[in-house]
């Protein structure tokens, strides 16, 4: 089915860019699917980096004027043609989209947008002012494209030079969520924890996307200076780069596809209504803006996922690369049964005069299943936390396999062989079970952006996608791989995450409440499972309120009370103490 949709993909890309040379297409029209092709170049951006990685921007149109205002400047003054320009006005917007990303990236919540405005009004502002670009008049006679010696000044013409670079974009935004690093990206809308819990380097993978987004807008800008040869600020305001984000949003802001339905219905739209407008109200102004507005509020009330995925339905399970055969993931040579693998030392975690763990030490070796218990609100997931770095140390130590930590990061806890699932699961229930699960093993793969946009991945990418597969079909849902991870029960995505923390290959296995909603058979094999793991070498410290599960499956017990240990030794030991049968059992000693 997959390469059904392809072929329909590649012909339907092919009727595109031959509309123009059928004769009965309009001039008209096709200038407006050339403005149409520009502005699909922005979306595009504004789709993977606000549905895809989740930051809102509405100051794409201020990239689109850098790519514009850099071939101009460069054709106008020092006389380079337009060509040559191409790579300098990608490389300058890149680098101030680098500049500008460097800062802006690292807010949160509504921070992010405003800070996208504030950054487009500046831009708009510095480009009417400053006399070498033109001031406000701008910049005019430019040179057009040429192929050879031949002009590309007819639309038609500059129809095939848009929509290559449009196919293009779309194949390598493609290929780049199609990838390690495209799985990353993705993640990254569950938020950092999650994405720097196996390794990514989430403030990272924001710039690069960030970045990529850009030099699609300033691509958009090369193309519409030499097509329109003059350019002024009035198309780089924040008007503009609300306008590219409603294309987006009405596309469908998580669908690559969805950036051209968005652009060819704004557009179109936007022509329509300012003809139609006026006579309307009798009055010429930008109506249609208000239109644009009505527009936005009801298809967020009744489509927030765009128009596209109403049309296309669910996207198509991933390709599988089949694996060469001749060459695995790096894995971890498992430390001797016994060996100290993990020690806590006084780890001290206060919130303002909450003091949620208090001076708790513990100690775990290679092949021991050591559960983390005590009621609710004793400290455990804080624990969990501190050890992996998602919250900081107050004072205390920890030392994994003879190297001492003050600070723990999520990064350096996952390079150190440290997988985690989560109290409340973190999922993407839009991906599949595979590409959840395979974003597991992202340190076990090498492979950057640029080698995935030209395809260069592939045999590393079948690698991981095979070991993915391996892991769902171990842990008893392979069944289930290429279905959206959240059409599971709640007790299967759980069993979901633990299979992506084994894609990690991990010497140690941290499971915050593995066995809730799990029915009797399945917390059987999984606790089955976990023996076999014990069995390898691979340590397993987990939470867990099903004292019947715990007692079964631990070879030791810590105890927490108020943040505080008040207990440690054997299930049995565990068992009759009395300070855990008050605290934790609710019995008086």
């Amino acid at each position: 089915m997959s390469v059904l949709r392809r072929n329909a993909q590649i012909v339907f890309a092919l009727a595109v860019l031959a509309a123009p040379f059928s004769g009965v297409m309009p001039a008209y029209w096709i200038t407006l699917f050339d403005y149409i092709g520009m502005s699909t170049l922005v979306a595009l951006g504004l789709v993977l980096l606000t549905g895809v990685g989740g930051m809102t921007s509405f100051g794409q149109a201020a990239f689109v004027g850098f790519g514009a205002y850099t071939s101009a400047a460069l054709t106008l003054d020092y006389g380079l043609s337009p060509w040559e320009t191409l790579p300098i006005s990608l490389l300058v917007t890149g680098l101030a989209a680098l500049l500008i990303g460097a800062v802006t990236v690292r807010l949160s919540g509504h921070y992010l947008p405003l800070g996208t405005i504030a950054w487009g009004i500046a831009f708009f502002y510095l480009f009417g002012n400053m006399p070498g670009l033109g001031a406000h008049d701008g910049l005019s006679g430019l040179p057009p494209l040429k192929v050879g010696a031949y002009a590309l000044t007819d639309p038609r013409d500059f129809f095939v030079a848009v929509w290559v670079a449009v196919t293009f974009a779309f194949v390598a935004s493609r290929n780049l969520l199609d990838s390690r690093i495209g799985r990353a990206i993705r993640v990254l809308r569950r938020g950092s924890t999650l994405a720097e819990s196996f390794g990514a380097a989430a403030a990272k993978l924001k710039l690069l996307l960030f970045v990529y987004a850009a030099v699609l807008a300033g691509l958009a800008g090369w193309l519409y200076a030499h097509f329109q040869r003059a350019v002024s600020p009035g198309p780089f305001g924040v008007v503009n780069g609300v306008e590219y984000l409603l294309m987006a949003v009405l596309g469908g802001s998580g669908r690559i596809f969805g950036a051209l339905l968005g652009a060819a219905g704004v557009t179109v739209l936007r022509d329509q209504l300012q003809d139609l407008l006026p006579h309307l109200v009798g009055h010429t102004g930008n109506y249609e803006t208000i239109v644009f507005g009505a527009i936005l509020v009801l298809i967020l009330q009744t489509a927030p996922r765009g128009l596209w995925p109403l049309i296309a339905g669910p996207p198509p399970p991933p390709a599988r690369p089949a694996p060469d055969g001749k060459t695995s993931l790096p894995t971890r040579e498992m430390p001797a049964a016994g060996e100290p693998l993990l020690e806590a030392h006084a780890l001290l975690r206060r919130f303002g005069g909450l003091v949620a763990v208090n001076d708790v030490g513990f100690a775990l070796r290679a092949g021991e299943i050591l559960a983390l218990i005590g009621p609710n609100g004793a400290g455990k997931s804080t624990t969990f936390n501190l050890l992996t770095g998602a919250q900081t140390l107050n004072s205390g130590t920890i030392v994994f396999r003879g190297q001492e930590h003050r600070t723990m990061t999520p990064q350096l806890s996952a390079r150190n062989g440290v997988a985690r699932t989560f109290q409340h699961v973190q999922l993407l229930s839009d991906m599949s079970v595979l590409e959840n699960v395979a974003f597991g093993g992202h340190l076990r793969g090498r492979a950057g952006a640029l080698r995935a946009m030209i395809r260069l991945d592939r045999g590393e990418e079948a690698m991981l996608l095979a070991e993915a597969h391996k892991q769902i079909e171990r842990v008893g849902l392979g069944e289930h791989a290429h279905k959206p991870a959240g059409s599971l029960a709640l007790g299967q995505m759980r069993i979901v995450e633990i299979a992506r923390a084994l894609v990690l290959d991990p010497y140690l296995l941290l499971l915050d409440e593995p066995a809730a909603g799990l029915r009797v058979a399945e917390k059987k094999a999984l606790a089955g499972l976990l023996r076999d793991l014990r069995r390898q070498g691979m340590a397993v410290l987990l939470v867990e309120h099903d004292m019947d599960f715990v007692m079964s499956l631990a070879d030791r017990i810590v105890v927490l009370d108020f943040g505080v240990k008040i207990s440690e030794g054997e299930p049995q030991v565990v068992r009759d103490d009395p300070r855990v049968r008050e605290a934790y059992l609710g019995e008086a000693v």
